[in-house]
C-alpha cells in the first residue's frame, strides 16, 4: 500500500510543495512544530534511511540542503535544524524545522494547528528564497 508520502507526490491528496525534481520532493509538514517545519522526501518509497542506495542517501541530502538555504533565506530563524526520525511514516523523510530554540524541534510537544491559508503563505514564502 502507498504510503501517505506517495500519494502526496503522485498528487492524489494535496500539499504545499516546496520543491521538486526528479527524484525528490518537499513539502510543508502539515502538523508542524513550528511554522516553516517542511519534509524532504524521496520519490522512490523506501522505509529506512539506512536502506538506501550510497547515491540516493547523498543525492538526497544535497536537495535537503538547497531547500533548507531557501529556507534561511526566507524564515527567520537561528538555523534550521535537521531531523531523522523514521517511526511516523513508513517513508524516508527529512525533517527540516526552522529553529529560534532547541525546543523547536523537540517532537514530544503539541504540534501546531495552521490554516490552509497559513500554510500556502508560509509555503509562498520560502518558495521566494529559490
Amino acid at each position: 500500500m502507498a504510503s501517505i508520502f506517495t500519494k502526496i507526490i503522485n498528487r492524489e491528496i494535496p500539499a504545499q510543495i516546496i520543491a521538486e525534481d526528479e527524484q525528490h520532493i518537499a513539502f510543508l509538514d502539515i502538523m508542524p512544530l513550528v511554522k516553516g517545519h517542511v519534509l524532504v522526501v524521496p520519490k522512490r518509497e523506501v522505509n529506512y534511511i539506512f536502506d538506501m542506495e550510497p547515491e540516493e542517501l547523498a543525492a538526497l541530502h544535497l536537495f535537503a540542503q538547497n531547500v533548507a538555504k531557501a529556507m534561511d533565506k526566507t524564515i527567520k530563524c537561528t538555523r534550521i535544524g535537521v531531523a531523522v526520525i523514521g517511526l511516523e511514516v513508513p517513508h524516508v523523510h527529512i525533517h527540516l524545522v526552522p529553529l529560534r530554540t532547541m525546543d523547536d524541534i523537540n517532537f514530544t510537544r503539541p504540534k501546531l494547528k495552521l490554516s490552509p491559508e497559513e500554510l500556502a503563505e508560509v509555503a509562498e514564502v520560502i518558495r521566494g528564497g529559490f
